[in-house]
């Protein structure tokens, strides 16, 4: 029983130590953040504890305030918190990936299947809305990416829609903090079985890092093999 006690205290200083640095990580790009919070939370008592002295009950209505507020404050901190860190990604390579991973269940991300010399790359997921193309960089450098990527996956999968996405800020670009809700709103036309199908036929493709091509001649002195890169597959 103690040994529950001490793991459940040490998961709340882990959430509570998580919350503070997430308030310090906003707050470096949000300077207004304790204000707002402050705002909200104590509007939303206040406006419940008039209501409660309007129709008698400011004790109920009160107490309900209270929780509300703390509510309403949680919500909009989330709400600040992503936006700051959608901020301080924007721009940064690798970005959309990020992103990506997190997009939640029923999608497979696969990051960098395609990146020129410039390290402009694009990004790939797999869902019930069919392949998404998701590229990163300078948008007229990436356009031959996506079309060269975008040409394979008509190839390979010509049964699964191929949707195709620029993250940026310029004209028909998706902005980083869109991304998810962009991709989410494609319709879902593939069954879970048809996902699976479409990942494993990419997935016997492989990417560009599988199929990335050895230097031909003598290994360079002091060079030596990745672990498992000699192995018999």
């Amino acid at each position: 029983m103690a040994r529950k006690e001490t793991a459940a205290d040490a998961a709340n200083a882990g959430r509570l130590k998580q919350i503070a640095l997430t308030y310090k990580m906003t707050r470096k790009a949000d300077k207004t953040i304790g204000l707002v919070l402050a705002a909200v939370g104590i509007g939303t008592f206040g406006v419940l504890l008039a209501i409660g002295f309007l129709i008698g009950h400011p004790w109920y209505l009160g107490v309900l305030g209270v929780l509300l507020g703390l509510l309403a404050a949680a919500i909009t901190f989330g709400r600040r918190a992503e936006r700051a860190a959608f901020g301080q990604m924007e721009g940064q390579p690798g970005a959309a990936a990020a992103v990506l991973d997190n997009i939640g269940r029923g999608w497979t991300t696969t990051p960098a299947v395609a990146m020129n010399r410039s390290q402009d790359v694009v990004h790939r997921a797999v869902g019930k809305a069919g392949i998404v193309l998701v590229a990163e960089g300078n948008p007229n450098r990436v356009k031959s990416l996506l079309a060269a990527e975008k040409k394979k996956m008509n190839r390979i999968v010509t049964d699964v829609p191929v949707h195709d996405v620029i993250v940026g800020t310029g004209d028909g670009q998706i902005a980083l903090k869109k991304l998810r809700t962009t991709m989410l709103k494609y319709p879902r036309v593939l069954t879970g079985p048809q996902v699976t199908t479409t990942n494993d036929r990419l997935r016997a493709m492989g990417d560009l890092m599988t199929n990335m091509p050895l230097p031909k001649g003598p290994m360079p002195k002091g060079m030596r093999m990745p672990k498992g890169g000699g192995k018999a597959r």
